[in-house]
């Protein structure tokens, strides 16, 4: 089996302080769900809702309450220096630009060549592709996250702070990421979206807890490593989309990389910013973010049958190239250079063992890449409900 990015890497437990997850089924992940027959779906029906959920000693509201006031002396800051990051809604593409017009008398024909074009893909790709739209349309969860950040949180849901305003603008940007890959799915006839319409219901329901403690610091650092890692993930989906030569899907994954891209921009100046004011504070949060290793949005994904549908996800991404432990490493890369971790200067001796610990890691995890890569298992063939059953190689 190929090599799972949730688990891909491990630090010793003296570098940092550590968050040991409860001994519960496993050290990671305690899913609700655990029946092995065919009858599980059956048998759920008579329980109470209880979704796959992640069981770990929580640590909240982390951040020094004093730093709170660099969020709200920040605010004018981020009027004029990240809400310009958002386009207006004027402006933006919508998911209508990119699909077959109802209106129009030759819809029909429309949706024929698209069912045409994705004829030409294969199962591998529609499983990577199926697993983004599920993780883009999990939207509620993140807005709820960034809404539990303190210092920066939307406190009545429609404040005018610069915090809440972006907030809210970019959560209805990337609204249109899932609304456009579901549409397409949908009309590609392809896959089986009364499954992958659970797996939604499942994941937003599971929730998720990417170890930001409502600090601000771990959020954005959080926010910044996987804005970076969506853009890399549909940049190639839609590579790939137009080798096989759907040009309209490459198109529709192609812009999606461009907002993710543009989302990045804006996060990883609010975390350099932070480092022109605290050094210290932050280089030693980016630290303890990357020791806990960053969770990909949605590792609580299920369909009601898989227990281990993340696992099988991210293994198929990463043996087509979508999204692999080598990215894992090179987005640290890229955002150890944009902040000039390695030029900091005046910190503490914590601070320092951060800053020493943070730049050695992207050729550490290579290195851990490459030996898991050489022990990992042979290949199997997995049945995925959102295919029909149909297996696929992970």
């Amino acid at each position: 089996m190929a090599l799972s990015l949730n688990s891909m890497i491990s630090f010793p437990s003296h570098k940092l302080p550590s968050h040991k997850p409860l001994n519960l089924r496993s050290s990671r992940l305690f899913m609700a769900s655990t029946l092995h027959s065919t009858s599980k779906e059956a048998e759920n029906l008579k329980k109470p809702y209880c979704p796959p959920r992640e069981v770990h000693v929580q640590v909240t509201h982390s951040m020094a309450p004093q730093k709170i006031e660099i969020f709200k002396s920040l605010e004018g800051w981020a009027e004029e220096n990240i809400l310009v990051h958002l386009k207006p809604v004027e402006k933006c593409w919508q998911p209508q630009d990119f699909l077959p017009d109802p209106k129009s008398e030759g819809f029909y024909e429309q949706v024929k060549e698209l069912r045409e074009k994705s004829k030409e893909l294969p199962d591998d790709y529609f499983v990577v592709l199926v697993g983004d739209m599920i993780t883009e349309e999990a939207l509620p969860t993140y807005q709820t996250m960034l809404n539990t950040l303190d210092g920066v949180r939307d406190e009545t849901g429609a404040s005018l702070t610069s915090w809440a305003v972006w907030t809210r603008a970019w959560t209805a940007e990337e609204n249109r990421h899932g609304d456009l890959l579901n549409k397409y799915l949908y009309l590609s006839g392809r896959v089986d979206m009364k499954q992958i319409e659970k797996t939604i219901q499942y994941l937003i329901g599971s929730g998720m807890d990417p170890k930001t403690e409502n600090n601000p610091y771990l959020g954005f650092i959080y926010t910044s490593f996987q804005e970076r890692a969506t853009f890399i993930s549909h940049g190639n989906t839609a590579r790939q989309a137009k080798e096989y030569g759907d040009m309209k899907l490459a198109q529709i994954c192609g812009t999606i990389a461009s907002d993710e891209k543009r989302h990045e921009t804006a996060y990883t100046k609010i975390v350099e910013k932070l480092f022109e004011i605290d050094p210290d504070g932050t280089v030693m949060a980016l630290a303890d973010m990357m020791k806990k290793k960053v969770s990909m949005p949605a590792h609580l994904m299920y369909d009601g049958r898989d227990d281990n549908l993340f696992e099988h996800f991210s293994a198929v991404a990463q043996r087509l190239g979508v999204y692999t432990a080598r990215d894992y490493a090179a987005i640290l890369e890229f955002l150890v250079g944009r902040w000039d971790v390695e030029k900091l200067g005046g910190l503490s001796a914590e601070g320092r063992r951060a800053q020493d610990f943070v730049c050695g890691l992207p050729p550490r995890i290579r290195r851990l890449e490459e030996r898991a890569q050489g022990k990992a298992k042979q290949a199997s063939a997995v049945p995925f409900s959102w295919l029909f059953g149909r297996e696929v190689m992970v």
